[in-house]
């Protein structure tokens, strides 16, 4: 038990540390190009560690999580209002900033942030789900997918007539549809507690990496991109350590476990 108890304090901080640096030598470089926007890239930047430091606290069970995912939440709203994205933007302020207060509601019924006989904060008891509702999930990732994609190509088509796009990169389309339906069933699975969501992590990471990895090779790549794919990185690292904590915090649903050495 020690030696996992270890292990998870230091791969927690290898994650956040090793965030930071890499976004840290990433705006050294990009604050140093002419043009840039100092404001938006440092806040672009925070909210990239900020994010990574949510994902921790989720993954080891820390109903703290949700504060920092509302400072996330905000930064990439405020990151979008001003890229022009009005999509993702209202994507975040009418969805996912509302489940960071339903998380937190769902996770404190369940125990999340109260105190053991000890006087120790408590983590919060996973449950799992059953056979009915994977295949719901799995209905609704189909369906949810389908009707994604279609609203994406749509929009991408006017950009294609209008010319500013020189072709319809449909297997991007598929890929960027995926993700997007995944974060809204994973964010639902994350605030009710069930130990799937990070199944569903797991492949909003690799479908991301891929994503901002065609992004990085292209002529449209910049330092954001290259923050982006170096998050979802660092993201899918502690998505598979959330997906070992979360088993064995729904094995015995009935006990609270105490954390240990701050958030791990």
């Amino acid at each position: 038990m020690r030696l996992k108890r270890d292990f998870n304090f230091y791969f927690n901080i290898f994650i956040l540390v090793g965030m930071v640096i890499a976004v840290s030598v990433v705006n050294f470089f990009e604050l140093r190009e002419p043009g840039v926007q100092i404001f938006k890239q440092l806040i672009i930047a925070v909210g990239a560690v900020m994010g990574v430091v949510n994902t921790v606290l989720s993954a080891n069970g820390n109903i703290w999580t949700f504060l920092f995912g509302v400072i996330e939440v905000s930064i990439c709203s405020y990151a979008n209002l001003d890229s022009g994205n009005i999509g993702q933007f209202l994507q975040h302020v009418l969805y996912f900033l509302p489940m960071q207060f339903v998380g937190y509601w769902q996770w404190r019924k369940r125990g999340a942030g109260g105190k053991d006989e000890q006087g120790q904060t408590c983590k919060v008891r996973a449950r799992r789900l059953s056979h009915r509702q994977w295949a719901l999930v799995g209905v609704s990732f189909v369906l949810g997918t389908v009707v994604s994609y279609f609203i994406l190509y749509w929009i991408d088509l006017g950009q294609f007539k209008a010319g500013h796009i020189a072709s319809l990169d449909r297997p991007k389309l598929i890929l960027d549809a995926s993700v997007v339906v995944l974060n809204i069933i994973g964010q639902i699975l994350m605030s009710l507690a069930f130990a799937e969501q990070w199944h569903i992590w797991n492949l909003v990471n690799v479908f991301s990496i891929l994503l901002w990895t065609n992004r990085l090779l292209s002529p449209e790549a910049s330092g954001y991109t290259v923050v982006m794919l170096v998050k979802y990185v660092f993201y899918l690292m502690n998505s598979l350590n959330g997906l070992r904590i979360w088993l064995s915090l729904s094995r015995d649903p009935q006990r609270h476990m105490p954390e240990h050495r701050g958030c791990c």
